[in-house]
Order: structure tokens, then C-alpha cells, then sequence
């Protein structure tokens, strides 16, 4: 079972179908804890629905309040995600060259269902993780960095060490 699961049974939706998700207190803490946030204050979603048969397009807004730790110093740091999502649901691929996707970068995500329901709050879940800073620093981080005697990218590049040796600060 998912931590943020809004399953929709497939022969439930309607073309032009509207739904709006705001995850309660429970599931802001199961997401956090899977996505391994600090706290994440606020999750909701707004999706219009389009059907074409088995196929189920959702289109709308992913809007969140977080706090992600620094990969440095571990203080917390706050963010938000404020994201339009496209997404589609797609009946799973039996493993024959028809079903084969031919996906273009700009088009939207593939999620594949059973063909019996959807789950849109699991694909929003995911979507919020797509969007994360990988690695979000404080504005600390370079001062421990520092500290630490862990050199910047500059600092450490070869151009710098040629530098160094030219002016004969080698050490």
C-alpha cells in the first residue's frame, strides 16, 4: 500500500473528471518518511482527468511545504514545490512488440495500471520526489565545508593546482 494512495477504479472515471487531493496528517508523515524529508507540511493536488478508453491522462498542479535536511549540516531547510504534473495511466504492457511505448522527452510521465484502477495519490508521491533539490545545502554548508578543509570545485581543479604552482604556493 502506498503512503499518499488515492486509487480511482478505472470504470469509476469520466472524461473531463476533476479531483482535488490534500494529504491528511498521516500521509504527510508516511511521504516525508519514504522521501526522507525533514517535515513536510502541506501535499495536495489538483488533476483534471481525460480518458481514451483504458488510457487515463492527469493534468493539473502539485503544490507542497517542506523542509529537506542540508546535505552538509544537517539544518533543516525550507521549500516548496509549486509544480504543474502530466501524467499518464496506461494498461500494463503484456510483453508484445504492439504494446511497445515510444515516449518523447516532452511528453508526460507513464504509469502503468492493472487495468482496474489508478492510483493518482501514489504517481502525485513520486512527481514530489522528482521535484526535490537532490541536494540542498544551508546557507552554512560552504563555511563547514570550509572548516572541514574540503576545497570548492574551484579550488580543487586543475587549472587551480597550475595556478598555485605558478605563484609557488605549492604545499
Amino acid at each position: 500500500m502506498s503512503d499518499f494512495a488515492h486509487r480511482l477504479q478505472l470504470d469509476q472515471i469520466r472524461d473531463g473528471d476533476r479531483i482535488d487531493l490534500t494529504a491528511d496528517d498521516a500521509e504527510r508523515a508516511a511521504v516525508s518518511e519514504r522521501l526522507g524529508l525533514a517535515a513536510l507540511d502541506r501535499l495536495e493536488a489538483h488533476a483534471a482527468l481525460a480518458r481514451d478508453g483504458d488510457a487515463i491522462r492527469a493534468t493539473g498542479r502539485l503544490q507542497a511545504s517542506l523542509q529537506q535536511s542540508c546535505v552538509v549540516t544537517g539544518e533543516p531547510i525550507a521549500a516548496h514545490v509549486d509544480e504543474p504534473f502530466d501524467l499518464a495511466f496506461l494498461p500494463e504492457p503484456d510483453g508484445s512488440e504492439a504494446d511497445e511505448l515510444e515516449i518523447r522527452e516532452n511528453e508526460c510521465d507513464v504509469v502503468f495500471h492493472d487495468g482496474a484502477m489508478i492510483d493518482l495519490g501514489s504517481a502525485i508521491a513520486d512527481t514530489l520526489a522528482l521535484n526535490l533539490d537532490p541536494y540542498p545545502r544551508s546557507a552554512g554548508a560552504d563555511a563547514a565545508l570550509k572548516e572541514a578543509g574540503i576545497m570548492t570545485e574551484e579550488e580543487a581543479s586543475p587549472f587551480a593546482v597550475l595556478a598555485q604552482l605558478k605563484r609557488g604556493d605549492s604545499e
